[in-house]
């Protein structure tokens, strides 16, 4: 079959179109943790962020040092992509028991604080669980129903899914992940995104990536446009007083919707380089407060925070 041939002005194009994913570095975690240390200094909720800073930390020792995680195999890849769905849809696979071991390897990897009987009490309650129930637990936490299963093993259960998808995501063959028709769920996995991250450099200058709550997955979004309902008008940004900042120099800004009432935070790297977009989303809940006492829902799930939570 005769090659495409492309003339100059098409070449340079093809060659000024920034990427539609960014895959998670392979020490993501270890990133994480740091970024949520940093973040702890001074923090009213210090103790909460040290804590998963130091479950980031067993995550990265999971996913340097994995469980057998078989994953999907060759043929599902094959059908998803032609299909043009997400290749790791956690639909399906969080229902079987692939997922499982990662569970057990971090259970084993967490230094569980020996001065928090909760937390101890909460990764009992995980090991002593059956298959069936973890799964249960699982189901209901990615599907956003946090009644059915306790606030305690949130972190935890969450922790572990988002170290076997991880894994799954950074094992998959090249040019398997494609742009799906659901443009606000993670191409990837099917997860809706935790929050916006919009770069600074490069190609990516000024562009909008949804980074995914579960595998950590960034893709391309075009900006003012609500990543939930995909509504264009109207949308406001609201952010906190922070070092005499104004709004439109804010490094943290939700983006909110008049239409469906829903929001997610934007992190804007020119104005901190060093934001993360799991970390800094735990850290700004005085945004999410504020912007729940006007009125609007968070629609972005943090798989290692339960609703309510946060002290």
């Amino acid at each position: 079959m005769p090659g495409i041939i492309l003339e100059p002005g098409q070449i340079e194009a093809a060659a000024n179109i920034p990427p539609f994913l960014n895959l998670p570095a392979r020490d993501l975690f270890r990133r994480r943790a740091e970024r949520l240390q940093q973040l702890a200094e001074g923090h009213p909720l210090a103790g909460y962020l040290q804590l998963i800073a130091d479950l980031c930390r067993a995550q990265q020792r999971v996913l340097d040092q994995p469980p057998s995680l078989p994953g999907p195999a060759p043929e599902a890849l094959a059908r998803s992509r032609e299909h043009r769905m997400p290749p790791l849809a956690f639909e399906a696979l969080v229902r079987g028991d692939d997922w499982l071991p990662a569970l057990d390897a971090l259970l084993q990897t967490y230094p569980a604080p020996a001065n928090n009987p909760a937390i101890g009490a909460a990764l009992q309650q995980l090991q002593q669980a059956d298959s069936g129930q973890r799964k249960a637990w699982a189901i209901g936490l990615l599907n956003g129903q946090f009644d059915l299963l306790p606030a305690a093993l949130v972190p935890f259960l969450g922790a572990a899914l988002q170290v076997a998808f991880s894994h799954w995501l950074l094992a998959l063959p090249n040019d398997t992940v494609t742009e799906t028709d659901a443009q606000t769920l993670c191409p990837a996995c099917g997860s809706p995104p935790v929050s916006g991250m919009v770069r600074h450099l490069g190609k990516q200058a000024g562009l909008r990536y949804l980074a995914c709550s579960l595998c950590s997955c960034e893709w391309h979004y075009v900006r003012v446009k609500c990543s939930h309902c995909q509504e264009s008008k109207h949308l406001t940004y609201l952010s906190l007083e922070r070092d005499g900042l104004k709004g439109e120099q804010a490094p943290i800004r939700a983006e909110a919707c008049p239409g469906c009432q829903g929001y997610l935070k934007q992190f804007y790297l020119d104005h901190d380089a060093h934001a993360e977009a799991q970390a800094d989303d735990l850290a700004s809940l005085a945004l999410d407060l504020r912007l729940s006492e006007e009125g609007y829902l968070r629609r972005a799930p943090n798989l290692l925070l339960a609703p309510g939570g946060g002290s």
